[in-house]
């Protein structure tokens, strides 16, 4: 998804209160700043929300959709993905990722080669995780998003090397070999 023009920028969890208002969890550093990004848009681009926000919490904006005006009409918003324009956004740092540059990569382990390939990225709070779909089939491989356990990252490249601590992950020629 490398150099993807939309950017998801948060997710309409919850309608709040009764005059249209709705808590949107943010995908943004800072969920104050949800709005400084210019108009929001669905996943096609097709739609467009004026968004202010009236006021930030954590990881969850509280704000006004232009033209919604009521509970109702907040809560069939439940669910919408908003994204902004990947051209309103800063380049990252060199250390510094979007998420969904990430997602697409082939995952390598440096002594075994292509594992699989990143499937998600996530946040719980307690840092990232990087979710990988294994070439071998089975459970994904979820890791921390350090620099111990993704030491190469290679954007242009399309690929990153992964370090799996010891006891998480085994080869499936290891395994086989096992059996």
């Amino acid at each position: 998804m490398s150099g993807a023009r939309l950017m998801p920028a948060g997710i309409v969890v919850a309608a709040q209160g009764v005059k249209g208002l709705v808590r949107v969890k943010t995908f943004t550093e800072t969920p104050a700043t949800l709005d400084a990004y210019g108009p929001l848009t669905d996943e096609a681009g097709a739609a467009r929300y004026d968004v202010t926000v009236v006021e930030a919490r954590d990881a969850v904006a509280i704000a006004r959709i232009a033209g919604v005006h009521d509970r109702s009409a907040a809560e069939r918003l439940k669910g919408l993905t908003l994204y902004l324009d990947r051209a309103a956004l800063p380049e990252p740092d060199a250390d510094e990722y979007f998420h969904a540059d990430l997602i697409g990569l082939t995952a390598e382990v440096a002594s075994v080669g292509r594992i699989g390939v990143v499937a998600a990225m996530h946040d719980f709070g307690a840092g990232d995780l990087i979710e990988i779909e294994l070439d071998a089939g089975g459970a994904p491989l979820v890791l921390p998003f350090t620099a111990e356990a993704a030491p190469e990252i290679d954007i242009k490249g399309g690929r990153i090397r992964v370090a799996p601590p010891p006891g998480l992950w085994a080869p499936p020629e290891a395994d086989r070999n096992e059996a």
